[in-house]
């Protein structure tokens, strides 16, 4: 089967797992589940990452009226939770939903972008993962995926849509700013800042929760918005960023976790979220504010380092158990493939694609007859994991990414461009 038959099949799929009830659409947390996501309008596994895949669906065929009906159904569903909702985070909460409406050209950045600025609090965005003991109750996040750079990005990303959210994006850039840690390196943000902790923290420095994914949306800001001060921040933050990793003939890689211990799994990953493929996106945002240097080199060479050492990490091999166990856009293969599809499209180098087609190839070979993937717990007894249905760990991502290389390798090279990767997609 071709990529594009493997996507359609695991769309279906998808669709067939899609529940209705008074307030809309839902789908489940693995299929065949009665169950649905904590966060049912989110874009990770809720019913809103459909929103994603309807997009890359746009540019390969028409949609049909049940996807219509599907795409209003959704942005009802999400613009509904938008007076009430207090979860503001990139993965599930308002800035999700700026993520769903401009991707399905519906209304609703507004609104969400007014309910993130009444939720603000002098220190940013508290969000319920930080009521435990070990964090101060007015804490708050740095990250890009679930903290006030989760903000930042969203901001920017409305900005560029056309809702003019400056006033945001300068605030939640301030604040970001406010919580920066000088060091002789360079600069570094912690996931939450030690003000705000009792224990000492583990950090987490690639793209989602860590260093590398503030310095991007510091870059992007710095630009967006006439602020050289955050270009600047964002290259001292790489600066330090390239001390913690390590540099060789494979490539450049940062540590998943530090301090890192055996309990932790396999020291590096090479994902979008903890690894090179994420932090890729670091430089390309360094590179798209004209930065000239890190560390003496290019922000360009910075990058494609990033690449190699994904690309000489030995996946999509499972090379041992709990190595590469995961085909999802945000911790596996689908991701990686993405990653590589934009450095295709930017650099126009055929290495990239090759690494691409590899991954759809693997993709492929895992795909059920029914068209889902079942990700490997090792520790497990029975290690298959249920089919995921959503779009940053299951089904729906999965046939986009395929969507996409089918439509590349036949001479499209129109690409989506989403919040978390526009920057990423031209020079």
């Amino acid at each position: 089967m071709t990529y594009g038959e493997v996507a359609e099949q695991a769309w279906s799929w998808t669709l067939s797992q899609v529940r209705w009830d008074d307030d809309g659409p839902w789908i489940p947390d693995f299929g065949g589940s009665d169950t649905p996501d904590k966060y049912p309008e989110g874009m990770h596994s809720g019913v809103g990452g459909l929103a994603h895949v309807l997009a890359e669906i746009r540019l390969t065929r028409p949609w049909t009226q049940a996807e219509q009906d599907l795409a209003t159904a959704i942005a009802d569903r999400v613009r509904a939770t938008i007076p009430t909702t207090t979860v503001t985070t990139f993965f599930d909460g308002l800035v999700s939903s700026i993520g769903v409406f401009t991707a399905l050209d519906e209304p609703g950045t507004g609104a969400a972008l007014a309910r993130l600025q009444s939720l603000a609090t002098g220190n940013g965005w508290h969000e319920s993962f930080l009521d435990e003991p070990r964090y101060a109750p007015d804490a708050v996040g740095n990250d890009v995926t679930l903290g006030t750079g989760a903000i930042l990005l969203g901001a920017l990303w409305a900005t560029r849509r056309g809702d003019d959210a400056s006033a945001l994006a300068d605030q939640a850039a301030d604040l970001l700013l406010g919580e920066r840690e000088e060091l002789p390196t360079g600069l570094n943000w912690q996931f939450v800042s030690r003000r705000f902790r009792t224990d000492e923290p583990t950090e987490m420095p690639n793209f989602t929760h860590g260093l590398a994914g503030i310095a991007a949306v510091l870059a992007l800001a710095g630009t967006e918005l006439g602020r050289p001060e955050l270009v600047d921040a964002a290259r001292r933050g790489a600066e330090h960023l390239v001390t913690i990793g390590i540099t060789d003939e494979r490539g450049f890689r940062v540590p998943r976790v530090i301090p890192w211990a055996e309990r932790h799994g396999d020291e590096f990953t090479f994902n979008w979220c903890h690894g090179g493929a994420g932090t890729a996106l670091t430089f390309s945002a360094l590179e798209h504010a004209g930065v000239e240097q890190v560390a003496g080199q290019t922000p360009r060479t910075w990058r494609r380092r990033c690449l190699d050492g994904v690309r000489y990490s030995g996946i999509p091999e499972r090379l041992h158990p709990g190595f590469w166990d995961n085909d999802g856009r945000c911790c596996g293969t689908a991701g990686v493939g993405d990653a590589f599809l934009d450095a295709w499209q930017r650099d126009g180098e055929k290495q990239d694609l090759d690494f691409a087609v590899l991954m759809g190839e693997t993709l492929l070979d895992h795909a059920a007859p029914e068209g889902y993937w079942r990700f490997v717990e090792h520790r497990n007894e029975d290690p298959l994991l249920p089919p995921g249905v959503g779009w940053m760990q299951g089904a729906a991502g999965i046939a986009a990414y395929l969507f996409r290389l089918q439509r590349v390798l036949d001479g499209d090279q129109r690409a989506v461009e989403r919040m978390e990767n526009w920057w990423a997609l031209r020079p």
